[in-house]
């Protein structure tokens, strides 16, 4: 989140619309938190709530704010929806959960009622719509051959992930709050792990007045380990990150902070070597055909020139031409247009040497990868 805004929780009416008791036993264990902003919490619900003073203090959070206070404002203000509420409600039961009797219950009060009986479920299926999402992925191979047995995730070593993790997040100013959230299926497991950004500070206007509101972005980086070949591919923003994550899933999984080295997994001299047989793909049922629609070459040089051949089918146009694939400089990044069998559109899918591959869609990977 770009910034700590609230879309439903920002307005009076639908803070009217949570049953008083939940609400107030929901903002009870931070009564100090709302006296140092000026106000107090009724001592019961037969109290009326200040829902505009409310308001007023959730979307101005400080540096003094707590951040499980916050944490919780926005996990709960995401799941107020009416699709959400559907989803949640059907959870619930199947954990075995009693919510409240009514057909009176708002998104907003569903929300609440869930995460006072189980914040888990909440945060998980709210983690889950970043699963997903992305579809560009560094690879890290196991040295073993053949690939142990994925061992699972049970909640003692998630634990003891999430503490390191805490550690060294706290140690880059990005705060501790580290959550693992693990999705396994037959043939992968997903892995979200969800922490925080630096510290933020922005300025803000009400009316006349200048203020600030301060709070600490979440990030949602994804992990996804292939029981089939051993693999481990990483979707985070910094270098640093996902060397972190390809030693503590090796550590705390699999005993080995190097099980997943660091080697290169892709080459593009194959394009070079074989020409158009390297685009071969029989053997790989889901995929059609594929053809090669950009190369780039690092020339280098001082001012590190980059040169590209592009287009619709870049063999084809070098044939045309009566040239081969530069033998000079190194190949840097190429893109494709694969046909799969079951779309009649091709799907883009760019690598770039040693371990990064962008797909259209991140389904598209384990074809790509056996083609590759």
């Amino acid at each position: 989140m770009a910034t700590f805004r609230l879309r439903h929780f920002s307005s009076p009416h639908v803070l009217r619309g949570i049953s008083p008791e939940r609400l107030l036993s929901f903002l009870t264990p931070y009564r100090e938190f709302f006296e140092s902003r000026d106000y107090e919490l009724p001592s019961d619900a037969t109290e009326e709530l200040d829902y505009e003073r409310l308001v007023s203090i959730f979307m101005t959070p400080t540096e003094d704010s707590p951040g499980e206070l916050l944490d919780a404002l926005f996990l709960v203000d995401e799941m107020s929806t009416p699709f959400s509420m559907a989803t949640l409600i059907d959870i619930a039961e199947e954990a075995g959960y009693q919510l409240e009797d009514g057909d009176d219950h708002t998104p907003a009060d569903i929300a609440i009622q869930i995460w006072l009986l189980d914040p888990d479920i909440l945060e998980r299926k709210h983690a889950e719509q970043f699963l997903f999402k992305r579809k560009s992925f560094e690879y890290f191979q196991t040295a073993n051959d053949p690939p142990p047995e994925f061992p699972g995730f049970p909640a003692a070593t998630r634990r003891r992930m999430e503490q390191e993790m805490n550690d060294w997040f706290e140690s880059k100013k990005r705060g501790r709050g580290v959550r693992v959230f693990a999705y396994p299926d037959e043939n992968e497991v997903r892995f979200l792990v969800r922490h925080g950004e630096p510290f933020k500070r922005e300025e803000t206007m009400s009316g006349a007045d200048v203020g600030s509101v301060c709070y600490r972005p979440l990030k949602y980086d994804v992990v996804v380990y292939d029981r089939r070949v051993g693999e481990l591919r990483i979707n985070a923003s910094l270098i640093g990150e996902k060397r972190f994550y390809r030693q503590q899933f090796g550590k705390h999984i699999f005993g080995d902070a190097d099980h997943f080295p660091g080697n290169a997994k892709y080459t593009l001299e194959p394009l070079r070597e074989y020409g158009a047989a390297s685009l071969n793909c029989f053997e790989v049922e889901e995929i059609e055909s594929i053809r090669l629609t950009e190369v780039q070459f690092l020339s280098g040089g001082p001012h590190g020139l980059v040169e590209i051949l592009k287009a619709s089918d870049v063999f084809a146009a070098l044939a045309d031409a009566g040239r081969d694939i530069p033998e000079r400089d190194r190949i840097i990044k190429a893109g494709f247009k694969v046909k799969f069998a079951d779309s009649k559109t091709p799907r883009s899918v760019k690598i770039r040497p040693a371990n990064i591959a962008d797909y259209t869609r991140d389904a598209d990977a384990n074809a790509v990868e056996r083609w590759l």
